[in-house]
């Protein structure tokens, strides 16, 4: 006789920017004793509420999210840490009876906590502030080149603007003497649950473009220009700060700084919108094991309460709101 499977239960809520991840969360959560952990690296940054689509103060109060303003821009906050985090989370949640869902589109984060990372050597203040320096003098370019040259599958994989990501991958490799890309080769380490994966992934993506252009045009009425005002008055924020990478704030950020104008600032925002949500959406083809929905579809939330009705009802965990 087949072993019982006693993990607890959580349901995941994966889809591009735009695909109303939220709103299905939220009609989820009305349904089923659901408990919603946000999945955005966005998200976890306080003053970062326009640009990022953060659910506003009345959503929040009727649908509380954890790892939501968790941390101030100037701080760092990396994968590893969001993984410790959220299985803290999803353990309380737990423990009060309740089934985790982690909705957002941070494929990073997502697969941080379904599995894991390798052990890495921690960061050593001296390695880092030495190449900060080195950042300084030769610039993103320089030392992204020397991680090629060092690390070529991780240069591959990291983007030539993502100076914190570049940084660490050099930083592990004069602490380790091995490449980034070679230790993260390791055995995964997969979440102590048992796991539903939804997807919200368009089959046309021109309604999904539309609301991209939407958004975006509601968020520049609704004040993104003041909020990055405000966010560059802030001490210790900078231009290169992983907070301020995030889609939409680098854009008027260089508007501010004068390299474009109002117009053009509309046009590379929602450009750089629908890239992310071209990533994204690469990202989830990926998941083999995830049950992909149209987010067009009249329909969704039945078909997507059906999926979680029957993952509750199978393995005798169900439990209605």
């Amino acid at each position: 006789m087949p072993a019982i499977d006693t993990r607890p239960l959580a349901v995941l809520l994966m889809g591009p920017t735009a695909s109303g991840k939220t709103a299905l969360a939220c009609a989820l959560a009305d349904r089923f004793a659901l408990d919603l952990v946000s999945v955005d690296s966005a998200l976890v940054y306080r003053g970062l509420d326009i640009g990022s689509a953060k659910p506003d103060a009345a959503t929040l109060a009727r649908y509380p999210h954890r790892l939501i303003d968790i941390r101030e821009p100037h701080e760092p906050y990396s994968a590893g840490e969001f993984r410790a985090d959220a299985l803290k989370e999803m353990a309380a949640i737990t423990a009060a009876g309740r089934i985790p869902l982690l909705v957002g589109g941070t494929g990073l984060y997502f697969r941080a906590v379904m599995r894991g990372f390798s052990e890495l050597p921690p960061s050593d203040p001296k390695v880092r502030a030495q190449l900060q320096a080195e950042l300084e003098g030769e610039g993103l370019a320089g030392l992204h080149a020397r991680l090629g040259a060092s690390d070529p599958r991780a240069a591959e994989r990291i983007h030539p603007t993502d100076a914190q990501r570049i940084v660490r991958a050099l930083e592990v490799i004069a602490l380790s003497g091995r490449p980034l890309s070679e230790l993260q080769q390791g055995r995964e380490q997969p979440p102590p649950y048992r796991l539903l994966r939804l997807a919200l992934v368009p089959s046309d993506r021109a309604p999904l473009h539309a609301r991209i252009a939407a958004r975006f045009d509601a968020m520049l009425a609704g004040g993104l220009i003041d909020e990055v005002q405000a966010l560059r008055a802030r001490p210790g924020v900078h231009a290169d700060l992983p907070a301020l990478r995030a889609v939409g704030y680098r854009q008027v950020w260089q508007y501010l700084d004068g390299e474009f104008s109002l117009a053009e600032l509309r046009e590379r925002g929602i450009f750089a919108t629908r890239q992310l949500a071209k990533r994204q959406i690469t990202m989830l083809r990926a998941e083999l094991d995830a049950r992909w929905f149209n987010p067009e579809r009249e329909d969704l939330t039945r078909q997507a309460a059906d999926a979680v009705h029957r993952f509750l009802g199978a393995t005798g965990a169900m439990r209605i709101s």
